[in-house]
């Protein structure tokens, strides 16, 4: 199985991005859906792309980068003997996670029981991208670069705060 090391990893970045592009648009969505909640055809439609999204590229797309990182690391386990890998993997947790809350979110939205508003998932749309930026760093770099880390961290909170404290008119 070595020797198809570089077509398995084709297949994992190819996952990854289909699975990130959800992760990117979902709550982009989701902001569209409480902002116009009031449009029944509007969010009719809104609810359509939401299940789509999610149940047709991007739980597919997390699974497929979940077993195919797996076979990874199967075909090398030293991959587990690097810190950043480990990061890597932690962040990965997280970004699982972060995944199964937008299902519970466009659950709650299909139902018309959600009390989040727009700002909120605008805010919420901000955390796949911090995830990215720390995947990408510990894999390009091959460390933990902990100053960045920490540093983008704190940027993102910060992001997130003045998000989430916006006054809307």
């Amino acid at each position: 199985m070595g020797q198809y090391y570089l077509e398995i990893l084709a297949f994992h970045i190819m996952a990854v991005l289909s699975w990130m592009a959800m992760l990117f648009y979902m709550p982009r969505l989701f902001v569209y859906h409480q902002e116009h909640k009031d449009k029944k055809d509007f969010t009719d439609v809104v609810k359509r792309q939401e299940y789509m999204i999610y149940k047709a590229i991007g739980l597919p797309a997390m699974w497929a980068t979940i077993l195919s990182g797996g076979v990874l690391i199967y075909i090398n386990p030293s991959l587990l003997d690097n810190s950043w890998m480990i990061a890597k993997l932690a962040v990965l947790v997280l970004m699982i996670a972060y995944s199964f809350s937008l299902e519970y979110f466009r659950k709650v939205l299909e139902q018309d029981k959600c009390n989040k508003n727009g700002q909120f998932f605008r805010a919420y749309n901000e955390v796949p991208t911090l995830f990215s930026i720390l995947i990408v760093t510990f894999v390009i770099t091959k460390s933990i670069p902990l100053y960045f880390s920490i540093g983008i961290t704190l940027f993102f909170g910060i992001v997130i705060y003045m998000i989430l404290t916006k006054r809307v008119d």
